[in-house]
């Protein structure tokens, strides 16, 4: 007889989730990950006997936990939250990164889920995760009791418009490496195998994020996700490119051991200054006038179709660390100017970013906002085979 699972599957900004609680999973970790697997249908690269959609935008996974009283920088929180991107043609689950995207869903989820006193206009949702040990601060338009989705809010990439969630990164700087410059200073040196020294920019907050110039890999920053992921020669260089960086950031024992160790963090951002280019979605314009800064992302050894919600808090503050590779591209602004413009891939997404101090690791982040929308999809049951582990009592 199949089993049955109570989850829920949200979109998140440019994301999809399936959602589950963490009471309803079995307790040892290898049976949990078996029966997690199991809802998604990998390994399998179609999915197809499970919820996930084939894409690694849509085979991410929130598992939500009530709070813990017993981590003293939890105090206060609502719940725990833990994000998963599960593998699609591995069975495997990486705990190691957070989607930000999916972040601005946990808000919804936990007023939805009554896990927080709902307040109108506004309820604050404290999310402590456990990927970064670090508090995320959740903003979500609530109505009668309930989360707003209906709204003027778009978000490119995103059919429609919603009503806008607001995340605050600010104290996940440092969150995987211990500082927000993991090395220390703006700009280093990699030794890549078969290609030589390249220069980059490691940065952590979201997640850690390894910049490089597109020009340095022969791109523009203004290629379709296609165009990257056609060539197979580029892809194999850039993967070497992070893999270095893991290696350099301790997330990895050796640079080729990155793709199966680390395969989602860090995430690899191609820079480049403003220049116009079609959206690949729609075919509209994009004119450089309407960013700051103009960028692709490699992520799980793909390419981004939009921007992470990590990569845009974590570009927005390098953008305004001088020395960084995302500095050195980005349009100069006024020291009071709030909001980074980021050109990727479907359109223009915006942050807004405080960052004070000028001396290496003094930087300190005060405002790192991140606004998408979200949407229920669906709750019910998920039903997996028997021959699957059971949970704990």
């Amino acid at each position: 007889m199949a089993r049955q699972t109570r989850c829920v599957m949200m979109r998140g900004g440019t994301s999809k989730a399936v959602f589950l609680k963490e009471a309803d999973l079995p307790r040892d970790a290898a049976a949990r990950d078996a029966l997690i697997l199991g809802i998604f249908g990998s390994p399998d690269k179609r999915q197809i006997d499970g919820l996930g959609g084939a894409d690694p935008l849509t085979s991410k996974l929130a598992v939500i936990g009530p709070p813990r009283v017993d981590i003293p920088e939890a105090a206060g929180t609502h719940l725990t939250y833990t994000f998963g991107q599960v593998e699609i043609d591995e069975p495997g689950i990486d705990y190691l990164s957070l989607c930000g995207n999916i972040s601005s869903a946990v808000g919804a989820f936990a007023v939805r889920e009554g896990m927080v006193e709902p307040r109108s206009p506004i309820t604050t949702v404290l999310a402590w995760n456990t990927n970064l040990k670090r508090v995320l601060r959740i903003e979500v338009p609530v109505e009668d009791g309930q989360p707003v989705e209906e709204g003027t809010f778009a978000v490119p990439g995103v059919p429609g418009t919603g009503a806008r969630i607001l995340v605050d990164f600010a104290a996940t700087a440092g969150g995987t490496t211990g500082a927000l410059l993991p090395t220390g200073q703006p700009m280093d040196v990699l030794e890549v195998e078969g290609i030589g020294s390249i220069q980059v920019s490691l940065v952590d907050i979201g997640n850690p994020h390894v910049f490089i110039r597109a020009a340095d890999v022969g791109l523009t920053g203004r290629e379709t996700p296609a165009e990257i992921d056609g060539n197979a020669d580029l892809l194999d260089r850039l993967e070497r490119i992070r893999g270095a960086a893991a290696h350099r950031l301790g997330l990895a024992t050796s640079p080729a051991a990155a793709r199966s160790e680390t395969p989602a963090v860090p995430i690899l951002g191609m820079m480049a200054a403003p220049a116009g280019y079609r959206d690949f979605l729609h075919g509209t314009e994009v004119p450089a006038e309407e960013m700051d800064v103009l960028a692709r992302l490699m992520f799980m050894q793909r390419t981004h179709k939009t921007y992470a919600g990590t990569s845009t808090v974590c570009t927005g503050v390098a953008s305004r660390i001088p020395g960084t590779l995302v500095h050195e591209a980005a349009r100069p602004v006024p020291n009071e100017q709030a909001e980074c413009r980021i050109g990727h891939p479907a359109g223009v997404i915006v942050t807004e970013v405080k960052v004070l101090g000028g001396n290496g690791p003094e930087f300190s982040v005060q405002r790192a906002t991140l606004g998408r929308t979200a949407r229920l999809i669906m709750e019910g049951y998920v039903f997996t085979a028997d021959r699957l582990p059971q949970a704990a009592e």
